[in-house]
């Protein structure tokens, strides 16, 4: 993720607007959950996420979504069908799942109707037969209304963003629940279908790759498939309309760019290297771990100007620079494929991808990491870089503080001065693909690095990762 005026590296410190302070503001609450949300028999209402205690749910494992939208672009009103395929993880007489605002219709568990009631920002789901541990079920949920934007702790707009001709669809970190129900937390990826209706003349987008696209009385279905893991954040059903380009990168990878066509001048430079750096990345960090890529340039969603790495296409508010594309594609590897097990090790996403782009410019002519990292180190103490260590944010409000961005980056070039490049670059490539499709959290990735270099590297990260203030230079 960066933020916009495009300038890459930036954390998503955003404006606070009148018209944001107007938005529903969700409550995350900023204390460790205890798990709780339910007696014997019932999954939890939360999945336990230090700084996110609300979000997601726990009692069970969804594999698979497959979402079913109409959506009515005069009126913004979405009538939705979701099936959450899953296993219980415990034997549930009830469950929750996260969906803010949307009226519920109807709810089966395997073709039986199931009694409901909301709480906040969950529906929770009481089948008619208790489902035990280790079976396989199927949720069917019906459901409509205007979707809803969220402000978040840190004051940026998230969900289902209207636009003049559609909607901006963006999830971090709970956007999703806006517009479907879901185990909203990045602990429970899943793969998807997401069928999409709309107007003849517009498109609509999400992830993974386009099936099919048909045409019936005045309105047209677009129907896409994600066949890898998915964590609910990375989501998107991005309405409007687009131009859309289709090519591929020189392995043959298939890449979807669509493009508001107020915002094509100004974005043909940057997309134009799209596949260039999908090249560049694969080179670098392991082969390139979907089945497709490409991007989304929207025009001036309000109250959002942040880019945002939607699994398999990027999406940008506005033209991007090319070092932002760099770091969104970036996270193709750290984020999307390899993906945090709570939202406090968020920096394993916003390192690496903000580190994408040090490389990027060192190789291509640019400044090297070493200049961009004593730029950095040269900070006031008393700067926000130093505000709190990128590995304990302290609340939900500092996510996307630059620790999480600049300060983990600092800290993975410090790795690759005390392990040395050989050894940094291997790191680079054999963690993705160690955890491919995972989650994964910074113990492991300690593990990791310690085993591959046979060094022993906790008072490193403990230093950068953990410890407040300017941390001392490693020599080197």
């Amino acid at each position: 993720m960066t933020r916009l005026p495009l300038r890459s590296g930036e954390g998503r410190r955003l404006r606070t607007s009148v018209a944001a302070a107007l938005l529903p503001v969700l409550v995350f609450g900023t204390a460790c959950s205890s798990g709780g949300g339910g007696g014997s028999g019932s999954g939890a209402t939360d999945a336990g996420d230090p700084l996110f205690p609300r979000l997601g749910n726990s009692g069970y494992d969804v594999g698979h979504y497959a979402l079913r939208l109409d959506y009515d672009v005069e009126n913004r009103t979405l009538d939705g069908t979701a099936v959450v395929t899953a296993e219980a993880t415990r034997d549930l007489r009830s469950f929750s799942l996260d969906l803010s605002g949307l009226k519920v219709r109807k709810v089966t568990v395997d073709g039986r109707k199931a009694r409901t009631h909301r709480e906040k920002n969950k529906l929770i789901v009481e089948p008619a037969r208790t489902v035990e541990k280790g079976t396989p079920f199927r949720t069917t949920v019906d459901y409509d209304g205007r979707p809803r934007t969220l402000t978040d702790p840190d004051d940026s707009t998230e969900g289902w963003v209207p636009t003049d001709d559609g909607a901006f669809v963006v999830g971090e970190p709970a956007g999703a629940m806006t517009w479907f129900p879901v185990n909203n937390h990045p602990g429970d990826k899943a793969s998807y279908d997401v069928e999409i209706t709309v107007p003849n003349g517009w498109t609509a987008i999400s992830n993974g790759e386009l099936r099919n696209e048909r045409t019936r009385g005045g309105r047209t279905t677009f129907d896409w498939h994600s066949a890898e893991p998915m964590a609910s954040y990375l989501a998107t059903a991005t309405v409007g309309k687009f131009d859309v380009i289709r090519s591929k990168t020189k392995s043959g990878l298939p890449l979807y760019v669509a493009v508001d066509p107020r915002e094509a001048k100004k974005s043909r430079k940057a997309l134009a290297r799209v596949p260039e750096v999908v090249e560049w990345s694969s080179g670098v960090f392991g082969p390139y771990p979907f089945s497709s890529s490409g991007a989304i340039v929207e025009h001036k969603p309000q109250d959002v100007d942040y880019a945002l790495e939607i699994q398999t296409k990027p999406a940008y508010p506005g033209a991007p620079d090319l070092l932002t594309v760099v770091h969104e594609l970036a996270h193709e590897w750290f984020g999307n494929s390899v993906t945090p097990k709570t939202w406090q090790d968020m920096w394993l996403n916003e390192g690496f991808a903000t580190y994408a782009e040090w490389l990027w410019s060192e190789r291509h002519g640019g400044a090297s990491a070493q200049k961009r990292f004593d730029k950095l180190y040269a900070t006031d103490k008393d700067e926000d870089l130093w505000a709190f260590p990128p590995g304990d944010p302290g609340n939900a409000e500092n996510i996307s503080g630059e620790p999480v961005y600049e300060r983990a980056a600092m800290a993975l070039h410090q790795l690759r001065r005390t392990v040395g490049d050989r050894a940094f670059f291997r790191i680079l490539k054999e963690w993705p693909a160690a955890y491919r499709h995972r989650n994964a959290d910074a113990a492991d990735f300690i593990a990791f690095c310690e085993k591959l270099t046979g060094r022993d590297l906790n008072g490193l990260f403990r230093t950068w990762i953990y410890e407040d203030g300017r941390p001392e230079k490693a020599k080197g």
